[in-house]
């Protein structure tokens, strides 16, 4: 994906420029007979130049080049824009309070850009833009850039009647370089030599030695072919590197506090309109990594400034109180044209909020409380401050200061509350068994041995940093281990609870209030995931399992093999453990011993998950998660699944169904490749349809060695390998570039975002222009896309994902005031039609795909698979009741005579019906599918979905699981 953060785009541009700079001019100098005297005589063989020779190198090049392309010099203004931007926001700052530091740090930057200046008008920069005014930006630049760095072959160009290949070179072109640089310096060392006294040729070692230091080594060439894109850059002086690092600090934070904006927007849909919170504590997930992400790559070339606190005090000068009223947030009328803006408010950032500066004080004050005494009890002190917090606080008639206050006390109970939960397994083993463990020492992460003890959902990686800093010795400084993203996190969490209480913070207008929600509750929907309490009978993970079991004993005594299931059931049951001990609620609310009482116990003992949507949010993400993987490794090892949706597809192709069944139709069409060989639905010769699905699938498994990671990755299933979006996003770490484009579904926002990111090739026998062909772009067109639908994506991703999703209607009213609509500031120089993909926008087509796995239009995640299997098993119960009633002979043959089939009964009867067709079998079959008929929607976590588009669906009042469980209940 392109660069989020302005920064990182600005460094990559930069990289990008030096690279063509360093390629054209060593192609120059390594053809050129003469060269000016200011000009290096041997190409470059580091990718890095000084500022001084950007501009000597642009002039050079700009004599032997021309016309420069205009991808280059496109590039060029867009890091021009980039530095003059930062230089404009810093002069502000000095503006309004003097500070040497940031004035000696603009002298330095005005005196970058001034060389970027005369260097992009040494390259006819001045004439480009002139032509941008006039004509538009051009669409083709990002594609031309592409060719332009990265062609194989460089293009051939005439200096001094000399060929000289102009940019982008790659090994192939390296003897040719060589050769034309030997030849050149040879004719620049003839030229001195005419010029000058001729001297006598020397023979023997000495001369050999001379004309080898004449000509630099292959060896050198070919070491810039090792130096990285990413890698050229200017060498600067040290007021250049401190204002490279002002410029990736204000990024990060102008990224941070946007970020954390739409956020709250987000959580405010869940908690007043109803958002599943498994989509926000997703898409929080993404947002989280792509803060880390901004940091790591920014801060890797100012190794040991990356902790939250140096960012910190490098943006506030090391004194907040200082540095407020100096950052604003600015609004702008647009005017109809879209051609200039107008400021109509201005207001001063709320600098402690904005840069997260209260959350962080309030982390290192529970650090340093809880390192003094170790026992997950709060000292008398603070006792003082966070007693009596009260969760029903009325908020709109507090003042800011009683506000302030109250967050303050809920944040440190909470994390209280998060690390006696998360070390409770390793403090009850020192208690209890008398086992000596270091608090300090140990290995709190998720890579550490207590990660097998289950303790949490969805917050674990957090919750084990913030529990190693916690358990070090008292006094012990950890700020230089709080980075960015840590501090990004804990103020997403809290702001999760104040907008739930009708308080979220606003840039432009500060404290926003409004009423509370009626009866919202954070464990909404992850009580609806668990139904704990058996209200929804057919919907809920744990009663399933209870049943599946029930129903996995039956199918041993019919096989009379009672081991049968015991694998699957073990499995189920050890998930189903975790999710009734630590999933919305824990064993700490019924205390644990030597544990104290939760922080909130005086309100609610499970005030860890009730005042949280944020954990409950990605706690249920993790759960819905890990229901899909492991009933998809049941799901697997059942033939039920694959037997039904064959037999399915024949009674509805010979017409013994009319219309398909919901739950049948529903399943062939999320998982098509799972049945048919390709995906393809078969109309005829439905026996062999099977037989050749299950022989791929052996011929598969046997090549494939299985191991622990596999089985939890589900590559080496049989038949069940789809994974759902939230184990795609979860593989890839939430960073969507790592997700591979097998794992992506089509359609879907990310697949049609990367399609339009494919180059555009000729066809060979057309010459028409068409996608290249790449996996989405081919599964794209085997669902009937035509070429001109692909090639009109190219123009789609973020500008139609912002049409169509506009911001969340809370973030609205928190950031537009009443009167305005929202909209685009025209970029610098008229060059906006090329916006690049912003965070923001990031997270609204990510939202899309997530929202309709865990609810929407492709619900992977939503179906309760193990009712499915409960389902699945009942029916074939209904067709051995039946047909043993009848004594059909396709059911005694399987059941009873041939001895083929004894331990695959179920196997047996569906060939035997697939193959012979047996009318009496195939009428008592249709009429079982059909009773009652079952809907994809009888068998969801939730109470419906956004879009219900599933094939023949039953309405769900309609579905008659009072009848299955009753069946079942009583096995």
């Amino acid at each position: 994906m392109a660069s989020l953060n302005p920064y990182l785009t600005y460094k990559r541009d930069t990289s990008r420029l030096i690279f063509w700079i360093v390629k054209a001019s060593n192609a120059i100098i390594a053809s050129s007979a003469t060269l000016p005297d200011d000009a290096p005589k041997t190409p470059n063989i580091n990718g890095q130049i000084t500022v001084s020779s950007l501009v000597s190198l642009s002039k050079l090049i700009a004599k032997h080049i021309n016309p420069v392309p205009s991808a280059i010099l496109a590039l060029f203004d867009s890091v021009i824009q980039a530095r003059t931007a930062t230089y404009e926001f810093f002069q502000q700052l000095v503006a309004n309070k003097s500070d040497p530091e940031v004035e000696r740090g603009n002298v330095s930057h005005k005196h970058f850009i001034n060389a970027l200046v005369e260097a992009f008008e040494a390259l006819g920069g001045v004439a480009w833009a002139d032509k941008c005014k006039s004509e538009g930006p051009s669409p083709d630049d990002q594609a031309d850039l592409e060719q332009v760095l990265f062609a194989n072959k460089f293009s051939a160009l005439s200096i001094d009647g000399d060929t000289v290949l102009e940019d982008g070179g790659t090994g192939d072109d390296r003897s040719d370089i060589e050769s034309q640089q030997h030849q050149a310096s040879q004719r620049r060392q003839q030229q001195k030599k005419s010029s000058g006294k001729g001297k006598k040729a020397k023979h023997g070692k000495n001369a050999n030695k001379k004309k080898k230091k004449q000509h630099p080594p292959a060896a050198k060439m070919q070491s810039l072919d090792d130096v990285p894109v990413e890698s050229y850059r200017i060498i600067q002086d040290e007021e250049g590197i401190v204002t490279d690092y002002l410029m990736a600090v204000y990024a990060l934070v102008r990224e941070w506090a946007g970020l954390r904006a739409y956020l709250q927007g987000l959580w405010q849909d869940v908690a007043y309109k109803g958002l599943n919170s498994a989509v926000a504590g997703a898409v929080s997930n993404v947002a989280i990594n792509i803060i880390e992400r901004s940091a790591v790559a920014m801060f890797i070339d100012f190794p040991g400034h990356d902790s939250y606190e140096t960012v910190m005090n490098t943006i506030t000068r090391g004194d907040p109180d200082k540095v407020q009223g100096m950052f604003h947030l600015t609004l702008h009328k647009i005017s109809p044209d879209q051609a200039s803006t107008r400021k109509v408010q201005e207001t001063a950032v709320d600098v402690k909020e904005q840069f997260l500066i209260h959350a962080y004080q309030d982390l290192i004050d529970f650090l340093a409380d809880f390192q003094k005494t170790r026992s997950g009890k709060p000292t008398k002190r603070m006792l003082n401050q966070i007693g009596n917090w009260d969760p029903n606080l009325n908020l709109q008639r507090a003042s800011e200061a009683e506000r302030l206050k109250w967050r303050r006390s809920y944040t440190i109970n909470w994390l209280y509350d998060l690390v006696n939960v998360f070390s409770s397994i390793v403090v009850q083993r020192n208690s209890i068994r008398g086992e000596q463990h270091a608090l300090e020492l140990v290995d709190w992460s998720t890579a550490g041995p207590w990660d097998k003890h289950r303790r949490l959902f969805g917050l674990n990686e957090f919750a084990g940093m913030v529990t190693h800093l916690a358990m070090q010795k008292p006094g012990s400084d950890m700020r230089h281990k709080i980075l960015p993203h840590h501090i990004f996190q804990l103020q997403c969490i809290v702001d999760s609870f104040t907008v739930s209480r009708g308080w979220y913070l606003s840039g432009l207008r500060g404290h926003v209030l409004r009423t509370p929600p009626r009866g919202f509750r954070p464990r909404r929907d992850v009580d609806l995931f668990l139904d704990r309490e058996n209200e929804r009978s057919g919907s809920g993970f744990l009663q399933a399992v209870d049943i599946l079991k029930q129903l996995f004993q039956k199918d041993g005594i019919l096989h009379s093999d009672f081991d049968r299931h015991e694998a699957n059931y073990e499995l189920l049951e050890a998930v189903q453990y975790d999710f009734i001990n630590w999933l919305g609620e824990s064993k700490y609310m019924h205390g644990l011993t030597t544990i104290p009482p939760s922080r909130f116990s005086t309100t609610n003992s499970n005030g860890l998950w009730e005042y949280s949507p944020f954990l409950c949010g990605v706690g249920l993400e993790e759960g819905l998660r890990e229901a899909y993987q492991y009933s998809f490794i049941v799901l697997d090892k059942l033939p039920e699944p694959v037997l039904l949706v064959h037999l399915h597809n024949m009674l509805v192709q010979k017409g013994y169904i009319a219309e398909p069944v919901g739950l049948y139709a529903s399943f062939q069409d999320l998982f098509p490749k799972a049945f048919f060989i390709d995906g393809k639905v078969p109309t005829s010769n439905f026996g062999e349809a099977m037989q050749a699905r299950v022989a791929e699938s052996r011929v598969r498994r046997s090549r494939a060695r299985r191991t622990l990671e596999d089985v939890k990755d589900l590559n080496t299933n049989w038949f069940f390998k789809t994974k759902s979006y939230l184990m795609a996003c979860h593989g890839a770490g939430w960073n969507p570039d790592r997700i591979p484009d097998s794992d992506i579904l089509m359609p879907s926002m990310l697949g049609i975002y990367r399609i339009s990111q494919t180059k555009h090739i000729a066809d060979p026998i057309t010459g028409q222009k068409r996608m290249e062909d790449t996996d989405l772009v081919n599964r794209a067109r085997a669902k009937g896309l035509s070429e001109e639908d692909l090639m009109s994506w190219s123009t789609f991703p973020h500008l139609k994902a912002r049409e169509e999703q506009p911001l969340p209607e809370a973030l609205r009213e928190a950031l537009v005031p009443k009167g305005y609509s929202t909209g685009n500031l025209p970029e610098l120089g008229g060059k906006g039609s090329n916006r690049k993909l912003s965070s923001q926008d990031l997270l609204d087509l990510l939202k899309l795909d997530i929202s309709n796995d865990i609810c929407g239009d492709i619900p992977l995640s939503s179906l309760n698979y193990l009712w499915t299997m409960a389902r699945f098993m009942m029916l074939f119960h209904g067709f051995e009741s039946e047909l043993g009633k009848l004594r059909n002979p396709l059911y005694v043959k399987a059941y009873e005579t041939d001895p083929l089939w004894k331990k695959h009964k179920r196997v047996g009867l569906a060939y035997l019906a697939l193959h012979v067709q047996d009318e009496e079998c195939l009428r008592v079959m249709a009429r079982e599918f059909q009773n009652p008929r079952a809907g994809f929607m009888n068998h969801i976590y939730w109470e419906d979905l956004e879009s219900t588009r599933l094939c023949g669906e039953e309405p769900r009042s309609n579905r008659g699981d009072d009848e299955l469980l009753d069946q079942c209940a009583v096995m």
